[in-house]
């Protein structure tokens, strides 16, 4: 498929060009391309002269269809001096064109120049462009045994509509391992790199296409999405969170994979998994988390000098050939390293793409959090990106604070560069939340206050309000009732004892007195409760526990007449001087209809206690 796209497009070329720009030659061209990494890298050195009559300001750069579609970044400085002495100028505007009589298979960029070549002028330019996803593997599926084979394709001879005087090319490929590749005159082959050229004047035009099939175990890391999100406090801190979504864009994986296999032979039985990703951020981030749907990640490294910090992550699995994974990397940053002021507003000065190693992004979207009370006024950036604005709500939050979404499609690690995001922020902006916290624990306290100290009763004369008036008096007149019972449980508990003692001392003068102050004591107790029998029976609201409190008082005296019976029986037995087996034989009767009424004076305080 290769050879046939390259053919159609010479045949294309042959018959359609036309000469553009003729004035310009290119007196010598040497391009370097390195195939050490997913990412494909050309720098070229053009050293461009004007051989015509009038002065000349751009210059044009062509790829065929099949890289300009995968072309992620191109950039183009001036050069000054060889060797140590070599100088770099600013970069120069690159943007795409369509000129009259290009070939419709070839896409063009203009590279402005920094001032206008004269006639008999040179300069010397350095172009570097950047191609993602352009290494396909061959086979594309392979055993977890198996290497990794890719097919790169391109011209031996540079691809221009200019007079090439003298060009050569150098590929650079990660391993000495060569499966094939495209034989040309002058070609050389030097361990791992392969030489095309020098080839001399060349027509415009000129293509002669290469195909070289080459192993490489290099991991392949492709995001399909990433999301940044850079927050920004003004209490001195930036917030970085970063969610991939990460596959393996490398040979697909057939067959079944082996975990014990890989773990004894990693490096032969898991040669082209991805086993660890390697981010470098800012010097001084703190706070650096790893996490997944299931939860942190411990398996990470982190070290730190004063220039960068390191992070090596490693996913739960090793990753091989179409297998995915997602995680969230966060960590905070200082604000006073990328928040900057100038005359009238403030601005954020920040990396835009992935601090991740040599990773390819489909689609990387970066959100900038301003404060709320912020307005937003531009951005700068150093290409182009898709811009617009959100709205995010956060803790203490009223109104919402501006998000500033930029979009870019196909980056790589040369997108890494700074932009700017420009924003004017009251300073009187930065008590809103103070205030918030300190208004509303002000309100806080106050309702606390006004709790404590007023009646939220509806209506002191209402229904309801009287009610419970009314059952918190038969309440307490039932606590009273059950005070007495106890009282008189008590005394009964005192004359039992008296018997006890006249069983073992044999002095009945001391339990008849025992006796006297029990009847006493039990009549006064009689007394106190007629009253409060008196204002329960009268009460309506007493009317479901009068029973119950009727059934304990009948008890109570039934007890007593019991416990009275028994007492004047033993004392008359001890006072006949009968033996202790007819005293228990006339009592017998009488205490175990004692030990009943107790048990049902006891289960009757129970159940009302319990009203």
């Amino acid at each position: 498929m290769g050879f046939r796209f390259f053919s159609l497009l010479l045949l294309t070329i042959a018959v359609l060009s036309t000469p553009v720009l003729s004035d310009l030659i290119l007196s010598k061209v040497d391009r370097r391309i390195d195939l050490t990494s997913q990412i494909v890298r050309i720098t070229s050195t053009l050293k461009v002269e004007n051989a015509g009559p009038g002065s000349v300001s751009e210059l044009l750069l062509t790829f065929p269809e099949l890289q300009a579609k995968n072309l992620a970044f191109l950039s183009a400085k001036t050069v000054e001096g060889k060797g140590k002495t070599k100088s770099y100028g600013v970069n120069l505007p690159a943007r795409n064109v369509n000129p009259k009589g290009m070939p419709p298979k070839l896409n063009a960029y203009s590279i402005s120049f920094p001032k206008e070549l004269g006639e008999g002028d040179s300069l010397t330019l350095e172009v570097l462009a950047v191609l993602a996803r352009t290494l396909q593997p061959y086979p594309e599926k392979i055993t977890q045994a198996d290497i990794q084979l890719v097919l790169f394709q391109d011209t031996a001879q540079y691809l221009s509509p200019y007079v090439v005087k003298v060009q050569s090319v150098s590929v650079k490929l990660p391993d000495a391992r060569i499966e094939s590749y495209t034989k040309l005159e002058n070609t050389k082959v030097h361990g791992s790199e392969i030489k095309y050229g020098p080839y001399e004047n060349l027509p415009p035009y000129s293509f002669s296409p290469i195909i070289i099939h080459f192993e490489t175990n290099t991991p392949f890391a492709v995001a399909h999405e990433l999301v940044r999100e850079i927050e920004i406090s003004h209490w001195g801190n930036v917030q970085v969170t970063e969610y991939y979504n990460i596959v393996h864009g490398g040979a697909k994986s057939k067959g079944e994979f082996s975990r014990l296999d890989y773990q004894a032979r990693p490096n032969i039985r898991g040669a082209t998994a991805i086993k660890f990703f390697v981010a470098t951020l800012p010097a001084r981030a703190h706070s650096i988390y790893y996490r997944d749907e299931i939860g942190n990640i411990s398996t990470s490294h982190l070290s730190s000098d004063s220039s960068k910090t390191e992070l090596i992550i490693e996913p739960r699995y090793p990753m091989i050939g179409g297998w995915r994974t997602a995680f969230t990397i966060g960590y905070g940053l200082p604000l006073a390293d990328f928040l900057f002021q100038s005359a009238k507003q403030r601005y954020l000065n920040f990396p835009f793409g992935s601090p991740m190693h040599e990773l390819v992004i489909d689609n990387l979207i970066v959100k900038v959090v301003l404060p709320e009370g912020s307005k937003f006024q531009y951005v700068s950036t150093p290409f182009p990106v898709t811009e617009r604005q959100e709205t995010k709500l956060s803790h203490l939050d009223i109104a919402g604070r501006p998000v500033i979404v930029l979009e870019k499609s196909n980056a790589v690690p040369e997108h890494y560069q700074n932009f700017q995001v420009y924003y004017k922020f009251s300073k009187l902006s930065m008590l809103r939340e103070p205030l918030m916290l300190i208004f509303g624990f002000f309100l806080l306290f106050v309702a606390c206050i006004v709790y404590v100290h007023v009646d939220l009763s509806i209506s002191k004369s209402s229904a309801s309000y009287l009610a419970k008036l009314q059952w918190d008096e038969v309440r307490a007149t039932v606590q009273q009732v059950e005070s007495i019972i106890n009282q008189c449980l008590a005394a009964h508990d005192k004359l039992e004892a008296s018997l006890r003692d006249l069983s073992r001392v044999g002095d009945v003068q001391a339990c008849k007195s025992a006796r006297k102050l029990a009847d006493s004591l039990l009549k006064e107790y009689s007394k106190e409760l007629k009253p409060l029998l008196a204002f329960l029976q009268s009460s309506p609201t007493a009317a479901h526990i009068m029973p119950k409190v009727e059934e304990l008082v009948a008890k109570e005296k039934e007890l007593q007449e019991r416990l009275m019976a028994k007492h004047s029986t033993i004392v008359d037995c001890y006072e006949k001087k009968l033996g202790g087996r007819e005293i228990e034989n006339r009592v017998s009767p009488v205490q175990q209809k004692v030990i009943a009424l107790r048990q049902d004076i006891e289960d009757l305080l129970e159940y009302i206690n319990g009203i």
